[in-house]
Parts: structure tokens; sequence; C-alpha cells
């Protein structure tokens, strides 16, 4: 496996936006969105997570192997249920959540359902946010990055963050800032870092906090902002580039079908050259932004998750 991907995997029901609205159920959670979008690019994924024994998980587990996901990682449960996210879409695709989580089966994944194999196998780790809301999944995902850094992957996270998941923000910032600074490649959204700045002890800049999250071990710091320019940091460097301009109709897995692209592109470029030799190069580094951008792009412009990730092929 290349790339394992570990957190929830949840039903989206997506709004038709009529009056009365209808729901159309299709699979989806970032984790298993991004695992989805690598797969679909030909590179080898996995997804790990905790399924409710139930209709919902059934069909989340082989949705996952359809799309040609390794699923040996993923453990179902009959002590909760599938989450659930219901998604209206506004005028120009954006979204608006409501979730039926917690409680959720993914919520309850351990350590002990960790097999060391996965990390044996694996090349890149990627989590997000959603895994932090509660204490004891958090501290699976504390255990997970720790077996990615003892085995030598490279960790990504992508915070994603969904605020009315979390009961309670008192440990929101804490939990973040732990899971992102121990990652080596991290991608937020504009809103996100506002986040950050926000919530940061004492109110901080936009600035000090790109340089905060430098300054731990993140060597790669990706900033993207809907239809406009994408920021890239790195230590040695720093820049932008614009994403192709489309017609968004649903943004539903646009920040998953770049995460993946990026960790597809990433995996293709790491069969001939170092991790750090790629993100100190700033020529590399823009391949990877601009390959990703394309993933998001072409996303957008189709509706649902797992059906709206590009091959490559589609991206050319």
């Amino acid at each position: 496996m290349s790339v394992v991907c570990f957190g929830e995997a949840l039903i989206d029901f997506l709004s038709d936006g009529g009056t009365p609205e209808s729901f159309t159920k299709y699979a989806g959670g970032a984790p298993a969105n991004v695992s989805v979008a690598v797969a679909k690019q030909g590179v080898d994924s996995a997804f790990c997570g905790m399924l409710g024994d139930d209709m919902f998980g059934h069909f989340l587990k082989e949705e996952l192997s359809h799309q040609q996901v390794n699923t040996q990682y993923v453990k179902f449960t009959k002590e909760a249920k599938t989450a659930l996210a219901f998604v209206s879409l506004d005028a120009g695709g954006e979204r608006s959540f409501s979730f039926y989580r917690p409680p959720a089966a993914d919520l309850l994944f351990r350590a002990e359902h960790f097999e060391s194999e996965m990390f044996e196998q694996g090349k890149i780790l990627h989590v997000c946010s959603n895994s932090l809301t509660e204490k004891n999944i958090y501290l699976s995902t504390v255990t997970a990055m720790e077996q990615a850094k003892n085995h030598g992957l490279i960790k990504s996270f992508d915070m994603n963050l969904r605020e009315n998941l979390w009961p309670s923000m008192n440990h929101c910032l804490d939990r973040i800032w732990h899971i992102m600074t121990q990652a080596d490649i991290v991608k937020l959204s504009k809103e996100e870092l506002e986040f950050l700045n926000t919530h940061a002890h004492p109110s901080q800049d936009e600035q000090t906090t790109i340089e905060a999250i430098l300054n731990s071990r993140v060597k790669l710091l990706l900033i993207t902002d809907g239809a406009n320019d994408i920021r890239y940091f790195s230590n040695q460097f720093s820049g932008y580039i614009s994403p192709p301009k489309v017609n968004a109709v649903d943004t539903t897995a646009g920040g998953d079908a770049f995460v993946g692209g990026l960790l597809a592109e990433l995996t293709r470029k790491l069969e001939s050259i170092a991790f750090n030799e790629i993100v100190n190069n700033e020529a590399q580094v823009l391949d990877l932004v601009n390959f990703s951008a394309k993933c998001g792009a072409y996303a957008v412009t189709r509706y649902g998750a797992f059906a709206s990730l590009p091959t490559k092929h589609d991206i050319g």
C-alpha cells in the first residue's frame, strides 16, 4: 500500500435543492474520500476506520472495495450506528451540513484495533481533524501518527474542520495543533487558517500562524481558498498558483480530490525522488500543487463524493 487514510467514513445524504427537498445517499467522509481519490489515480490506497454493523456501514465498505480501495483494516461494531450527514447546497454549490454524530461507529476505533502491518507496508498516512472530536478517537489518532513516525511514513493532515461535529470547542485547538505539528504535509482552507488565528493564545496574525506551523516538523503547508489562489509554503520558499476556472455545482469533494491528487502524485514522484528533495524543490512542489488543483477543480463540477473524483486520465 502507498497511502493509508485513517478516520471517518459516513453517508452523505445530498439534497436535490428542491421544495420539498429530496436527499440521495452517497458514500462520504473526508478520509474515505481521499482513499478513493488516490485509488482512482491508479495508486494503491487503503482505508482504516470503524463502521457500524448496519446497512450503511456495509454499503460504505462495498463502495470502497468497488473503487479499488483496500478495506482489510476496516472494522465493524454493533455498539453504534454509521454516521450520517445531510448536505444542502446553495446556488454556487457551497455546502451546509447537518450531522448525525455522535454517537457514531467511527468514534469507537481504538489503538488496539490498528494492525502493525498497515504501518509496515504503507508509505503515507493521511488523517483529518474529525477524528479528534472526542478524547478516545483523538488518542487513537495520536497512536496512528506515532506508529507512522516510528515506521518512517510521511504524515499528511487536512484540517477539514466541521465545528458542529465538536461537542465542545474546549480541546479543539490543542488537539488540532498537536496532530498538525506532527505532520509532514498540512492542508488548510483560508477559513481554517482564520480559525487558528482567532483561537490562538494570544490571538495572532496570519503570518505568525504560518511561521508557527513551519517551525514544527511540517515540511509543506498548502492553503486553499475555493476558486481563488492556492498558496504553498515551505521553509525554503513560498508562492501561489491560480486553480483552473470551472463552474462549480457541488464542492463536497473538492478538498478531498485536491488532497488525494496531491498524495497520489507525491507517491509517483517518490518512486524516483526522496521526499525531502521533493518538498525542498519549488519546481517539484509547483508540479504537485498544479496537479492537485486540477483534481479539485474537476471534482467540483460533478455531484457526490466518490463519483466526482478524477482518474489520472481525466486530468490528462
